[in-house]
């Protein structure tokens, strides 16, 4: 038999075992031959019987069905449920991901029950086959992830959809037209589900609000809150409660605190930053050693429990940085102004305070509320200047600091610590918000001094609350800033990867791994290849997230490690300055449930306002390129897969996809294991990390998608 056949045949047997599946699961208790089980299936073919005999044999070699005598079979009860999250394909069937189990559980989409993208399920798993991974059915929705969704309006007579934008979101909400709020044909609008009946494809729902029409940009950045359930403004019971914060800050308070207002201070920022969380002050010891304070802003004299704002701010649990604006976790009021360490203003603190030699080896430490007057404000540009020129203001301080700080970063490289310096993309916008440029944010020494003294501070607070006198940790109950180990598969799979490109990863042990992805990502820099690798080594890591069971930080190469740093846009450092607080007055444990739960809360706020922030960037990116449509650019190939290939431009870093059907000078076919698509005819290849000229085919902003064709040039 030729092997097209086979393989027909193998599909064929394969629709059959589904299908008497099916059959007996309808009458689980009922035993049947292979006679009986063709009649109830309505099948008189005598070749088409012989295949349900021997489908059954298989399936009863699997484990998947029950032979309760010799040649009679029944459903096989296997009554095993465990719980997880539903991730959804683009093709409509999903992935429950669960503690539970090893592997995903697969799901097709007969089998998932009007269950969405990142809703907890209970799973029903089926008898699982020899070297099969798992499947189930969604047997309940425990909790959904989100019933409010974001799309645009389709109109009919008498009712409408909402087609969500959420390309993990297949169906779409069907809405009376007395449910739709206003919102006409083609708007962009908000819609939540109200009720799904049990043989309904589309769940039904009603319009919240009407956003506007697509393409406005302010329509497209509420959209992206929207879609990710981050707040556009705040609500007037918040806004009324910061307009009453005293901005004095009173003698008697002064009193309570250690006084740095006549030590040097100042603040080093982003050119356009108002939310100022951190100042740095210097002044040399009559022993010759250096005192370095690193003084945050002291949100929590501010914004009490059991507040408004309070409750605003663990709602909210961190800002989100969008393109062309801030969604502050606290009001204005607070963030730029009564908290933000601003030049020439009296601010309260909270500190960290170290003694320094030479070597910058810390001799002394010591924690507590104090009260600063920042002399100078910098942006990172003009500290650089100082630091690359010797010269300007404060000139000597920024570079004892400057040497310090580079120390204190050999030391931590040497620890083991991965140096991740990934480029940033950056737009420049005229006054509608519209991208007139696009430019790059690279970390340099300037940063890195302020970068090393956070990191510092953070660490030493960690360690002194979570570390016993006796060198064990101790029972306190903190907030701790974890990033597990690499999982080695995924390593292995990325030193498999990197090898075509002749670069080792060693996968050995500890210290070989982080040596050899420093000397990786330094190799790589400024090739054409450079931001693919640094992705996918970034993708190989742990996601770090806040706990309070303390594992240490792999990244860092810390045992103890924090978050004190950013009171102003994070939740998890306002937590860390009431628990440093409670334990410097001598206070007991506290109840470490409740800290899990607001640590489990702020890790889920901090990954819904990363994706916002890439959405917003891609949609941007989209915008950027739409004057460009037709223009050719040199890219790089960032991924393959089996319907086309991604390409970012070199000039500007936007990523769109060539689909394979747009090679028009061959028939390609994916090559899965070297990340390539090669020509059947010609042999040629295009590979991860090859370069190639494209024409901008189309910008979507609906769909913030680039489609890109290879430009002729390469031909």
């Amino acid at each position: 038999m030729s092997k097209p056949k086979k393989k027909r045949r193998s599909k064929r047997l394969d629709k059959m075992q589904t299908a008497i599946l099916a059959t007996l699961k309808k009458d689980r208790l009922t035993t049947f031959n292979y006679k009986q089980l063709s009649a109830q299936m309505g099948i008189s073919d005598k070749e088409e019987r012989k295949m349900v005999s021997e489908a059954l044999m298989r399936l009863a070699e699997d484990g998947r069905v029950d032979e309760t005598e010799r040649g009679k079979y029944r459903y096989k009860h296997f009554e095993h449920y465990v719980e997880g999250y539903v991730d959804m394909t683009q093709k409509g069937s999903a992935y429950v991901v669960s503690d539970e189990l090893e592997d995903d559980i697969y799901i097709t989409p007969k089998n998932i029950n009007h269950a969405l993208d990142g809703d907890f399920v209970k799973v029903l798993l089926y008898a699982q086959r020899k070297n099969k991974k798992p499947e189930g059915e969604v047997a309940e929705i425990i909790e959904r992830a989100k019933t409010e969704f974001v799309g645009i309006i389709e109109m009919s007579k008498n009712y409408g959809f909402l087609v969500p934008d959420n390309k993990k979101m297949l169906v779409d909400l069907y809405i009376h037209k007395e449910l739709l709020n206003g919102a006409k044909h083609g708007d962009k609008a908000i819609a939540k589900i109200t009720d799904w009946p049990e043989h309904a494809s589309s769940p039904f729902g009603e319009v919240t609000e009407v956003l506007g029409r697509p393409g406005d940009h302010n329509v497209e950045i509420h959209s992206i809150l929207a879609e990710y359930g981050l707040p556009r403004e705040f609500p007037k019971l918040v806004e009324n409660e910061a307009a009453k914060v005293a901005e004095e800050i009173s003698k008697e308070e002064i009193a309570k605190r250690r006084d740095f207002r006549d030590v040097l201070t100042f603040t080093i920022d982003p050119h356009d930053a108002k939310d100022f969380d951190d100042a740095l002050s210097l002044r040399k010891l009559e022993n010759g050693n250096w005192e370095i304070g690193v003084h945050i802003a002291d949100v929590t004299h501010y914004v009490t429990p059991g507040s408004e704002l309070e409750e605003e701010a663990v709602k909210r649990a961190t800002s989100v940085y969008l393109v062309d604006r801030v969604v502050p976790m606290l009001p204005e009021k607070l963030s730029n102004k009564v908290c933000s360490l601003r030049p020439h203003e009296e601010k309260l603190t909270f500190s960290a305070v170290f003694e320094m030699d030479e070597n910058a080896n810390v001799l002394n430490e010591w924690f507590g509320r104090t009260v600063i007057y920042s002399d100078h404000r910098f942006a990172y540009a003009d500290a650089q200047e100082v630091i690359e020129t010797g010269k300007g203001t404060l000139a000597e301080e920024i570079l004892i600091m400057n040497g310090l700080a580079k120390i204190l970063r050999q030391q931590r490289m040497k620890s083991g610590a991965l140096a991740f310096d990934k480029v940033e993309v950056k737009f420049e916008l005229d006054e509608e918000n519209n991208p007139t440029g696009v430019y790059f944010k690279e970390s340099k020494d300037a940063n890195h001094l302020i970068e090393e003294f956070m990191l510092l501070a953070n660490k030493s607070v960690a360690r002194f609350i979570g570390k016993g006198k006796n060198g064990k940790p101790s029972d306190k109950t903190f907030v701790y800033r974890i990033h597990d180990e690499p999982k080695p598969d995924r390593l292995m799979d990325l030193s498999n990867f990197v090898k075509q490109f002749g670069y080792q990863v060693d996968t050995k042990n500890r210290n070989g791994i982080s040596r050899s992805l420093n000397k990786m990502l330094s190799d790589v820099k400024g090739k054409g290849e450079a931001n693919m690798i640094e992705t996918l080594t970034i993708r190989s890591m742990a996601k770090a997230v806040y706990s309070t069971q303390n594992i240490g930080h792999y990244g860092l190469a810390f045992d103890y490690y924090t978050h004190f740093t950013s009171p102003i846009r994070r939740y998890p450092d306002m937590m860390v300055h009431r628990l440093l607080q409670h334990y410097l007055d001598g206070g007991n444990p506290v109840n470490k449930n409740t800290y899990e739960e607001l640590c489990e809360h702020s890790s889920d706020r901090e990954k819904l306002a990363t994706e916002a922030e890439r959405d917003s960037i891609k949609y941007m990116q989209v915008k950027f390129m739409e004057k460009h449509v037709g223009e050719d650019f040199m890219g790089v190939i960032s991924g393959v897969t089996e319907w086309g290939v991604f390409v970012e431009l070199i000039e500007s870093k936007c990523e769109g996809m060539i689909r394979i059907r747009d090679f028009k000078d061959d028939y390609y076919v994916f090559d899965e294991k070297n990340f390539a698509i090669e020509g059947e005819r010609n042999g040629k290849i295009f590979q991860l990390g090859d370069q190639i000229m494209v024409t901008v085919k189309n910008a979507d902003l609906d769909k913030k998608q680039l489609d890109f064709v290879p430009a002729s040039k390469n031909h």
